[in-house]
């Protein structure tokens, strides 16, 4: 598999598919670029590019502060590095999960890069209703994740691994989405190598979690709002992000528009492929126009 130059130090792999308008897919936790594997066939008339992030799968994991090497900007340091080595901007981000705050950061950080976002959640806006009892009882893992306990029973135990990945698989998705015990295996493979697991949490050591995030956001200045053409799809029947934490977006974006995910969960990229691929194709068209 291809590898970046290193930005900081983090090397990252990827794959790469297809030719014409360029494209990069972005992962979530607890996933990889496999995530999007139903998606890449369905844009082979655009070129797509999908990395592992800094600390996931075959990518660079370097025992650095998590909040220098693995926090949303810092993700987005190493994209954007390899958009300019591949020569692609501008380009569509689509990203769910982890995947979409690294999107994000892209965009706001270096939006000159960027002609179109496609993201699922997390989504800026949720304030404090991380704090609501239903709430914490879905987030609770992101502060199990500051404790080093998870060294002691989950890193490096690949049966440990699997039990504690499946949760999440089988939770967050949809009610028609059963994740595969062959995949299951495979993650726990990726994600169950010594130090592998935690480097795949440093994102949530890092205060880049949705709990921490959202204690802390004060919504920009209207002219600092995300200025990049935002296509949100937000599904019916993800347990973390329901669709009533859409309301503030126009708080955090310009130029945003939701597009409800029935029967989908979590996992939007395996969960309803059709649907991220339209989205990517609607807004490399929007791009196409407004040029």
């Amino acid at each position: 598999m291809p590898r970046s130059s290193p930005v900081d130090g983090f090397q990252l792999t990827y794959d790469r598919a297809g030719a014409g308008d360029a494209v990069i897919l972005l992962h979530g936790w607890p996933g990889d670029r496999k995530d999007y594997r139903d998606v890449i066939p369905l844009l082979t008339d655009c070129s797509v590019v999908v990395p592992d992030l800094r600390g996931f799968g075959e990518s660079d994991k370097h025992p650095v502060t998590p909040a220098e090497g693995y926090s949303a900007d810092a993700q987005a340091r190493s994209i954007v590095g390899l958009i300019d080595e591949l020569g692609l901007a501008p380009v569509v981000v689509a990203g769910y999960d982890v995947g979409s705050r690294v999107a994000q950061a892209v965009a706001r950080l270096f939006g000159d890069r960027v002609r179109g976002l496609v993201v699922a959640p997390p989504l800026p806006g949720a304030g404090n209703r991380v704090l609501a009892p239903e709430a914490e009882r879905e987030f609770w893992y992101q502060a199990f994740h500051q404790l080093s306990l998870i060294e002691e029973i989950i890193d490096g135990r690949t049966d440990a691994v699997r039990a504690y990945l499946r949760h999440f698989w089988s939770h967050w998705s949809g009610p028609s989405f059963v994740p595969s015990d062959p995949e299951l295996d495979r993650l726990a493979d990726v994600y169950g190598a010594p130090g592998a697991f935690t480097a795949s949490i440093a994102w949530y050591r890092a205060g880049s979690g949705t709990v921490a995030r959202s204690l802390a956001e004060v919504a920009p200045a209207r002219d600092e709002r995300i200025a990049v053409p935002t296509t949100v799809l937000w599904p019916e029947f993800d347990p973390l992000f329901p669709s009533a934490w859409s309301d503030r977006l126009g708080e955090f974006f310009a130029d945003a528009a939701v597009t409800p995910l029935a029967g989908v969960g979590h996992f939007v990229p395996l969960e309803a492929p059709r649907e991220v691929a339209a989205a990517i194709h609607g807004a490399l068209a929007a791009a196409r126009e407004s040029t």
